[in-house]
C-alpha cells in the first residue's frame, strides 16, 4: 500500500523574465551544465498558450506542471533507492514503519525556485522551469526529522506525566500522536537514504529513533491494561429492582477496553449512578398501540487517584414499548437508552 510523503515548506517562487531574450534554462545543455543531476532535481516543460488562455494563466499551467514534473522525479527516485537498498531496510528498528516509500505523486517539494514564465512572442511557446538543490532538500529533511523526534519525546513525557496522573485515556492519545510522528520519521529517513546515498546512521539519528520507538512501545503495551472502573449503580424500573442499565453500560464500556473491578482501592474511576423509570400518561392502555416511560438518571463520575468529581449529569431518557401496551418494557428500553448516553458521556475519560 503506497504511502504519501507530504514534504511540507513555503514553496518560494521567482519570476525569471529576460525582455529580448531567451533565459538560459530553456536549453538542454545549459540546463544540463549549471543543474547537474548529481546536485539537483529539475522539471522542465514547454508548451502553448491554450485558446481563452491568457498567457499568464499559461505560464502558472505550466509551472505547476514543471513542478509537477519535478515531484515525480524525487518520487522515483526514493522509490527506486529503497527498493533496491536492501541494507537500508535492514537497518529499521521497527517492522511496522519498515515498509519501502512508494510516495504518491501529490508531493509538495521543499526549497523549489521556479525559473518560469517565459513566453516567445515569435513562436508562441511558454517555458517553465523548476529545480531544487539536493543538498538543501536533505538540510530541510534532517532538521524536520530531529523536531519531529524531539516533539515524540515531548509527547512521551507527557504521557507519562499522565500516567502518573491516571490519566490513562489522555495518555493514549499522547502516545497515538507520537506513533504518527514516528511515521513522518520514517518518511524522512527513507528519503534521505534515496538522495543522499551513504548517509550515516548518525545523521538518520537511527540509534535516538530506536530508543524512542523502544519507549513508546513500553509505555503502549502499559496502556494496554485496561481502565479499571468501580461502578455503583441504584436503579428500578417502575419501582421494582433492576440491573438493567448497570449491564448495558457494562457491556458497552468493556467493549471500549474498560475493565471492572469490585476493588475501589483499584479502580481508576468510580461511577455513581441512581435510576428511576416512569410512565407517561394514561395507563390504561386504550388504544395507542404502544406505550412510553422515562428513565431519569443522575451520574456522578469520580477520578480515584485525584480524588475528583469529572463529570456529573441529571437527565431523562425516554424509551418505548412499540405495538404492546406494556410499561415495564418501555422503561427497560428507557434505561438501555440511558446506558448509551451515559458512556458517550463519559467517553473522552475512558477511552
Amino acid at each position: 500500500m503506497c504511502k504519501k510523503i507530504f514534504l511540507a515548506l513555503s514553496l518560494s517562487l521567482s519570476v525569471f523574465v529576460i525582455w529580448g531574450q531567451k533565459p538560459s534554462w530553456t536549453s538542454s545543455s545549459e540546463r544540463e551544465r549549471s543543474y547537474p543531476s548529481q546536485s539537483f532535481f529539475t522539471g522542465y516543460i514547454e508548451g502553448n498558450v491554450r485558446s481563452g488562455e491568457t498567457v499568464e494563466e499559461a505560464k502558472n499551467r505550466l509551472l505547476k506542471d514543471a513542478q509537477g514534473s519535478l515531484s515525480e522525479k524525487i518520487r522515483m527516485t526514493v522509490k527506486s533507492e529503497t527498493t533496491s537498498s536492501t541494507s537500508s531496510v535492514k537497518d529499521r528498528v521497527d517492522t511496522e514503519f519498515s515498509d519501502k516509500v512508494q510516495t504518491s505523486t501529490d508531493v509538495e517539494i521543499v526549497g523549489i525556485h521556479s525559473e518560469a514564465s517565459y513566453h516567445d512572442t515569435q513562436t508562441g511557446i511558454v517555458y517553465a522551469f523548476a529545480y531544487v538543490n539536493r543538498s538543501e532538500f536533505a538540510g530541510y529533511h534532517k532538521a524536520s526529522l530531529n523536531m519531529n523526534l524531539t516533539q515524540t519525546e515531548g509527547l512521551l513525557q507527557t504521557a507519562q506525566d499522565l500516567v502518573a496522573a491516571g490519566e490513562k485515556a489522555k495518555a493514549r492519545q499522547q502516545c497515538e500522536t507520537a506513533k504518527a510522528l514516528l511515521e513522518k520519521v520514517r518518511s524522512s529517513q527513507d528519503l534521505l537514504t534515496a538522495i543522499s546515498p551513504g548517509i550515516s546512521s548518525g545523521d538518520l539519528q537511527q540509534t535516538r529513533t530506536e530508543t524512542i520507538h523502544n519507549r513508546l512501545t513500553q509505555m503502549q503495551a502499559q496502556l494496554a491494561q485496561a481502565i479499571l472502573v468501580y461502578m455503583e449503580c441504584a436503579e428500578t424500573n417502575l419501582s421494582k429492582q433492576s440491573t438493567v442499565l448497570a449491564n448495558k453500560l457494562k457491556s458497552t464500556l468493556s467493549i471500549r477496553g474498560c475493565g471492572f473491578t469490585d476493588d475501589r482501592s483499584r479502580a481508576d474511576f468510580r461511577i455513581n449512578i441512581s435510576a428511576t423509570t416512569r410512565q407517561l400518561g394514561d395507563t390504561s392502555g386504550s388504544g395507542y398501540g404502544f406505550s412510553t416511560c422515562y428513565a431519569d438518571v443522575k451520574v456522578n463520575m469520580i477520578d480515584t487517584r485525584k480524588n475528583i468529581s469529572v463529570f456529573q449529569d441529571e437527565f431523562s431518557q425516554r424509551g418505548i414499548a412499540n405495538n404492546v401496551n406494556n410499561n415495564e418494557i418501555a422503561g427497560r428500553n428507557a434505561l438501555e437508552s440511558a446506558a448509551s448516553v451515559i458512556a458517550e458521556k463519559i467517553s473522552q475519560w475512558i477511552e
